[in-house]
């Protein structure tokens, strides 16, 4: 046998392998094919794509088939899709849907407000999780935002900047998925209702005189809030203040917002938005202090954080 005929042996014994292989496989697909619900398909369409993980699943074709699959996952879990993905998906799945609460991102940090100072200048990576591993970062406040970026390059919305060294929101884009309140090293990112009334601007679980020295505005765990909201809906863990939002919402604004009222370093504050919904007015009624936060918010431009 020459060469040309062992090379035209081994191109048919190849060919006849492959073909007896292909057939073969085309076979098992077939046989052991597993069918999907269409509905899996379905869902995933209403969903808003981004893959962000708000939902706590890895990706929106994950939530879609846990959705359609399991009577324990409910309808709403797309922070990002809104109440209409929501609706969708619970028409698709048979599932009740319960009121879906619209949540915003905020940053509880007002460190170009309280003067606070560099500790030393940051000349490493650029970015928030690494510079926090180098002495806790260069702010002088431990819990001050770094603003080096980490969650506007996380934010799948495009909802986040970087200006004047930190970030800013941009209310309009946000959806709220936390993707952002997930990945900030200083937990300075938060999520709260749309139309929260008041929030602590303040993220330090220093105490007093810690926070005087490297801070001018931040919250010195005085408590005074604590005592002086009727709601009871605030309270004060390792010198870290929390508001129960919704507790705060359902007793409803005939407090006159007592706990900003209170608070002596004017760090605990009216949200704007909050309070002109309510009131029916930007201004009216609004104590000085809320008045300034609404100029500061107007000057920030439409829908951004102050």
């Amino acid at each position: 046998m020459d060469l040309s005929q062992l090379a035209l042996f081994g191109l048919v014994v190849f060919g006849a392998i492959g073909l007896v292989s292909g057939v073969a496989l085309a076979f098992a697909a077939v046989r052991f094919k597993v069918e999907s619900d269409p509905r899996i398909d379905a869902v995933k369409h209403c969903l808003a794509g981004a893959n962000c993980g708000a939902c706590a699943y890895p990706g929106c074709e994950a939530y879609a088939e846990a959705v359609v699959l399991n009577p324990e996952v409910p309808p709403d879990l797309c922070r990002p899709g809104g109440p209409n993905a929501a609706a969708k998906v619970a028409r698709l799945t048979g599932k009740t849907l319960g009121a879906m609460e619209p949540v915003i991102c905020v940053r509880r940090c007002k460190k170009d407000e309280g003067g606070v100072a560099l500790k030393y200048e940051y000349t490493g990576v650029s970015g928030c999780a690494a510079a926090s591993l180098a002495l806790g970062g260069p702010e002088a406040c431990a819990y001050a935002c770094l603003g080096l970026g980490d969650c506007v390059r996380a934010c799948p919305f495009g909802a986040m900047r970087i200006e004047n060294g930190m970030v800013r929101v941009d209310q309009d884009k946000c959806t709220g998925c936390g993707v952002c309140v997930k990945i900030c090293p200083k937990k300075v990112l938060g999520l709260i209702p749309a139309d929260a009334r008041v929030m602590v601007h303040c993220s330090s679980r220093d105490k007093g005189k810690d926070v005087t020295s490297v801070c001018g505005v931040g919250c010195i765990a005085c408590a005074k809030c604590v005592k002086e909201c009727p709601a009871k809906c605030i309270t004060m863990d390792d010198n870290r203040i929390t508001i129960d939002h919704k507790a705060c919402l359902a007793y409803g604004p005939d407090c006159n917002q007592a706990c900003a009222e209170a608070c002596p370093r004017d760090i605990l504050r009216e949200l704007p938005h909050g309070v002109a919904a309510l009131r029916g007015k930007a201004g009216v009624g609004v104590p000085p202090h809320a008045q300034a936060a609404q100029a500061q918010a107007a000057g920030a431009g439409p829908g951004e954080e102050a």
